[in-house]
């Protein structure tokens, strides 16, 4: 039964089931290996997105081998096929689609010149997220709600890359508006002692307030505070609340804005 031949075609159903045997033990057998090479790579000091860029490079390479495997398993000669490979890498290529090979080698300097690692938090291209991995073609964010953003690797090698997590400290930046009326002193020194109360603000660099715009219905002060990067949000968080909760305990109004309009009368 597996000797007879099938119609129009040279090949008989054994050969069918030693190519279908040969793929999928392939694809196993390139997923460990490629598991293997990447424990291996985890024990160097590569970073851990050079180590997940090379390790779907090898999977790659590993799937090619799989599928010339398969195609030889089916009688085909691997030189022919390599030729007609080359054949369709040249049409592809002859038809405009460089892109590929672009994003490419945005993926090399990505993984190699390294503007942010896996783990860490950037905003490029007006998307913001933790960096999940860097492929081939293309670069995957995580954002804080649990969605991954696919973008390609020449988009973001030719964009501008803000990294938020890269360096060990950041400052904290809260803005308030205080009424005309309150004494501008006092309400500095209470936005001075809630910053220096809080324990995960650093005392170097000191905190500080500042004046940043006498607004139509505000005089807007800007506290300033340095904070370990993993406390970022949570010093943003307390003094976002906490400078509420000072001002109303002193009796100094945040105002809102406003607009007084009069109307003559002919």
């Amino acid at each position: 039964m597996l000797s007879q031949n099938i119609p129009y075609t040279d090949l008989t159903l054994f050969d069918l089931l030693a190519a279908l045997i040969v793929l999928v033990v392939g694809i196993v057998v390139a997923k460990i290996l490629t598991g293997i090479f990447k424990n291996g790579l985890k024990k160097t000091e590569l970073p851990d997105l050079v180590a997940e860029f090379l390790s779907r490079f090898v999977l790659a390479l590993l799937y090619v081998a799989v599928i010339l495997a398969t195609v030889s398993t089916l009688g085909a000669d691997i030189s022919s096929v390599v030729v007609g490979l080359s054949a369709v890498i040249g049409l592809v290529l002859g038809f405009g689609l460089q892109d590929t090979l672009t994003n490419i080698a945005a993926g090399v300097w990505l993984a190699t010149l390294r503007p942010f690692d896996k783990g860490e938090y950037v905003s490029v291209t007006g998307y913001s997220g933790s960096v999940s991995a860097v492929g081939f073609m293309a670069t995957e964010l995580l954002t804080p709600d649990n969605k991954i953003i696919t973008i390609p690797n020449k988009v973001i090698w030719g964009s501008a890359i803000e990294n938020a997590t890269r360096m060990p400290t950041r400052r904290v930046d809260v803005n308030v508006g205080i009424s005309y009326d309150t004494k501008l002193d006092q309400a500095v020194q209470i936005a001075m002692e809630l910053m220096k109360e809080n324990s995960m603000v650093l005392a170097d660099p000191a905190p500080a307030v500042v004046t940043t715009e006498l607004a139509d219905s505000s005089v807007n002060l800007q506290l300033r505070a340095w904070a370990n990067t993993s406390d970022y949000w949570g010093v943003k968080g307390d003094l976002t609340n906490g400078i509420l909760n000072a001002y109303k305990e002193a009796d100094i109004e945040i105002p809102f804005p406003q607009m007084d309009v009069h109307l003559d009368k002919e």
